[in-house]
């Protein structure tokens, strides 16, 4: 019998997969298990952006339309703070991946949980499916996430040039199911009414995890691997701190502390507590050597740039989506098109261009730009993006055209294929051994308070403010991406060998 734990590759089989791994190209040039987990990410992006596509009308529309009639900015603010806490709770998932139960298995159960919770949106009424519906489907997405993405690591050898590539293509299937998630949920939302579309994508959850269940069995033992086991005699305390963190977050929303006005602002504040902590952690423990130390400190940059390029890009679910509602002209041939509809433009984007950069940083190998030149063009043209609202700033209700809305959200997608994929991969290449999965939960905290901040920001939002509001967020955006360009050398020192 084996002396090995239950998951955990022994040197010999880790060193064969990787050799496997490298031979098999049967997947667009990729590993085949890529495209089991390319499945999974692609429904639960479906459902994940299917929902969120009607979740902010659903929340200020009027009750006579099938809403819930709450004020527009506090609407936003719960949007927002979801959202982050979407991303939040990545922090939670890489660390029972790390931990307890190694991330393939915390992919699985995610999965399940936010199946659920798209259920009890679709079933339960008004407010008590929104807190229950949306709490399950915050906390199994960012289990999901962060190990959807460190799954996808092991199937690559530290050297192996396809690694960006091979993310493309993963970011290729959030992208599908980001397209057709609001397509079909914002017809279903528009003929039979919110429930149904929530409804929908309780279903694409459901198919995204069946086929995960048929296909984990081919993913690389290491992806099983729990890199720094829990010890069993402090398992009760972990267990009580969770129980204390729980009837803590009750008592303060019992109190009123916890608001729906206030929720972006508090989950800024638990997101910068969580990276400051996260960071701390990490650059403090005995089992990161000198080199991995240095990396950590060249991320923090990285992460600056993320933050300030996620609380612009998230603005789509929050801002853009009340501009689509108020400002934009969605006639078409005198058929209104859904207000959800939007949200599927830059998916569409994504999806034809997600393959050109993957063959352009395929075909420039090593000559390609370095990852802080990639973070400070995607932040700058993402200001940029910001900018080009100006010229139609103050118009009439509904007198923005269609055409001017896609060609911004281009700008917004060549600066999304700058950051985002590469940001997944960066965060692999960067990791500490032992804390793989927990480096990429800190790529995504930067993401979860660009999102928290976006939801805040969309309170300050109005159409009469126009001209300030896009010409001062695309004019920092700007600057930050230009400062982190000035500082490109000394950052990739800091990365040690990484680039």
């Amino acid at each position: 019998m084996s002396t090995e734990p239950e998951g955990i590759a022994t040197p010999a089989s880790t060193s064969e997969a990787a050799a496997a791994a490298a031979a098999d190209h049967s997947f667009f040039g990729q590993p085949r298990p890529l495209a089991t987990v390319f499945g999974v990410e692609m429904w639960e992006r479906f459902s994940f952006y299917g929902m969120q596509g009607i979740l902010l009308i659903y929340l200020y529309f009027a009750v006579s339309d099938g809403g819930l009639g709450m004020p527009q900015a506090t609407a936003a603010g719960i949007v927002g703070a979801y959202g982050g806490a979407v991303y939040l709770s990545t922090i939670l998932g890489a660390w029972l991946a790390d931990r307890v139960l190694g991330s393939e298995r915390v992919l699985f159960v995610s999965a399940i949980v936010i199946m659920c919770g798209h259920l009890a949106l679709a079933l339960l009424p008004g407010f008590s499916g929104v807190i229950v519906g949306l709490i399950m489907v915050a906390i199994g997405s960012g289990g999901l996430k962060a190990n959807a993405t460190s799954v996808v690591g092991t199937l690559y050898s530290p050297g192996d040039p396809r690694r960006d590539a091979g993310f493309s293509i993963f970011y290729l299937g959030i992208n599908l199911g980001a397209f057709l998630g609001p397509i079909l949920t914002g017809l279903l939302q528009s003929t039979l009414g919110f429930h149904w579309g929530f409804a929908l994508a309780a279903v694409g959850m459901a198919i995204g995890l069946t086929q995960y269940a048929f296909g984990r069995k081919r993913l690389p033992a290491s992806a099983h691997d729990v890199p720094n086991p829990l010890p069993r005699e402090r398992r009760p305390l972990v267990i009580g701190v969770a129980v204390a963190a729980v009837l803590l977050v009750l008592a303060l929303v019992l109190l009123g502390v916890i608001r729906a006005e206030n929720l972006a602002l508090i989950v800024i504040m638990l997101t910068v507590v969580a990276a400051i902590a996260y960071f701390t952690v990490i650059l403090s423990s005995k089992k990161v050597s000198a080199t991995e130390r240095s990396r950590v400190f060249g991320f923090i940059p990285l992460f600056i740039a993320s933050v300030a390029f996620w609380s612009l890009y998230q603005q789509q679910f929050t801002v853009l989506t009340i501009y689509s509602d108020k400002q934009l002209n969605r006639d078409l041939f005198g058929w209104v098109m859904p207000i959800s509809w939007v949200q599927s433009i830059n998916p569409i984007f994504i999806i034809v261009l997600s393959g050109v950069f993957a063959a352009i940083w395929t075909k420039l190998g090593t000559r390609q730009p370095s990852t802080p030149v990639k973070f400070a063009l995607g932040t700058a043209i993402m200001g940029v993006g910001f900018l080009l609202f100006l010229p139609f700033a103050g118009g009439a209700a509904n007198s923005t055209p269609l055409l001017a809305i896609i060609g911004i959200l281009l700008v917004f997608t060549i600066a999304e294929l700058l950051l985002s994929p590469v940001g997944l991969s960066v965060a692999t290449k960067l990791a500490p051994q032992a804390f793989t999965t927990q480096m990429v939960a800190l790529f995504f905290l930067s993401v979860a308070l660009g999102t928290a901040i976006s939801g805040q920001l969309a309170g300050l939002y109005s159409s009469e403010n126009e001209v300030a509001y896009f010409g001062i967020l695309g004019g920092i955006a700007i600057v930050l991406g230009g400062i982190l360009a000035l500082f490109t050398k000394p950052v990739l020192k800091l990365m040690a060998g990484v680039r």
